[in-house]
């Protein structure tokens, strides 16, 4: 593989660091053609369908892009803003603001790039700029809580794939995952404190973390057991028992066995079992997006509803919530120890 083409040498152009917050993606545009292209990157990666590559090819081509396009355009168009994808607005102004209490911290040498892993901007898009920029120095910073093979690990892939055509590489650090960081679950916990303020408070918590194949559990992945830490760990700090609370999974996909219990099924049973007022949390998404705006406050709504409860209610993500931020860069400075991020410790490269 040819390597890229350097940026001209300049002897004594300062050391300078960045820090790259990624998501999963979003389409660019709530339509058929957009969320194809979206769908085909996405169902495309191997750490997301672990399917025979010719196999996957003729059911992804051949059925779930030409039919899936559409109905998911119509649902990405339902909890479209005007400053477009929630996903993408929230995840800039999280790395708008990560940027700025790291400034307010003394780390006023670190610049904060936001990266989609799947649409765009793309990770090498992003990275090739922070290295024509001259950052030496890259820390990857997932929006992911919870390490999955699927989704850490796939931001992982695409960060040394880009860097297999790069002859003079950064250095580089990632974060695996914070999970359990103090600060993550304390900005949990004053969401959901702030909501029953508002609303009071439900009969059951439901906590809602995205599911993935069960097969990937028994491959080892860590995923399901740091969803329930996180989960055991909120609910504590919320002082809750075990009969107040539940953990679930969502957005299964397939006819494959998923982490169990389904979101869905689960809250229609507890409505039919009469359960009158339910809150719902999704703690593993920092940023609100389709599978929570529509997914869970409009789909497992109406499950709920339409089984014989009575009042149901979403709790936002964290997205730019004080909190949140505040974590995020705990997490960040966490992971630059040692590195000079400050203008005064700024070093020259010779």
């Amino acid at each position: 593989m040819p390597f890229a083409k350097e940026p001209p040498y300049q002897p004594g152009s300062p050391s300078r660091t960045a820090v790259v917050l990624v998501n999963l993606g979003t389409p660019d545009e709530p339509t058929p053609s957009a969320v194809r292209r979206y769908l085909k990157e996405f169902l495309s990666d191997p750490r997301v369908v672990e399917i025979p590559k010719a196999v996957w090819w003729f059911i992804l081509n051949g059925i779930i892009l030409p039919f899936r396009s559409k109905q998911s355009a119509a649902k990405y168009a339902s909890i479209w803003t005007s400053d477009g994808s929630p996903l993408k607005s929230n995840t800039q102004a999280q790395a708008k603001l990560l940027r700025g209490l790291l400034g307010e911290r003394g780390h006023d040498d670190v610049t904060v790039a936001m990266a989609m892993r799947y649409g765009s901007p793309s990770l090498p898009e992003v990275l090739g700029k922070l290295k024509a920029q001259g950052h030496d120095r890259i820390l990857i910073l997932p929006a992911y809580p919870q390490y999955s093979g699927t989704t850490t690990a796939s931001v992982n892939d695409a960060v040394f794939d880009h860097y297999k055509t790069v002859r003079n590489q950064p250095e580089l650090r990632f974060v695996r995952d914070y999970h359990d960081h103090e600060g993550y679950v304390d900005a949990l916990r004053k969401t959901v404190l702030a909501h029953w303020q508002t609303h009071g408070r439900g009969d059951k918590l439901v906590m809602s973390f995205h599911g993935v194949p069960k097969r990937t559990i028994d491959l080892d992945d860590s995923y399901q057991r740091e969803c329930m830490r996180t989960a055991r760990l909120l609910a504590e700090r919320l002082r809750l028992d075990e009969n107040e609370y539940l953990v679930t999974f969502q957005s299964r996909f397939g006819k494959a066995e998923w982490l169990q219990p389904y979101t869905a099924p689960t809250v229609a049973q507890l409505a039919k079992d009469g359960l009158r007022k339910l809150d719902v949390i999704c703690p593993g998404f920092t940023s609100d997006c389709l599978e929570t705006l529509e997914e869970i406050a409009m789909e497992v709504k109406h499950d709920f509803l339409s089984n014989g409860g009575k009042e149901f209610n979403y709790i936002p993500c964290l997205n730019s919530h004080p909190a949140w931020i505040a974590a995020l860069t705990e997490v960040a400075e966490q992971h630059m120890i040692g590195w000079p991020t400050r203008k005064s410790m700024r070093k020259v490269r010779s």
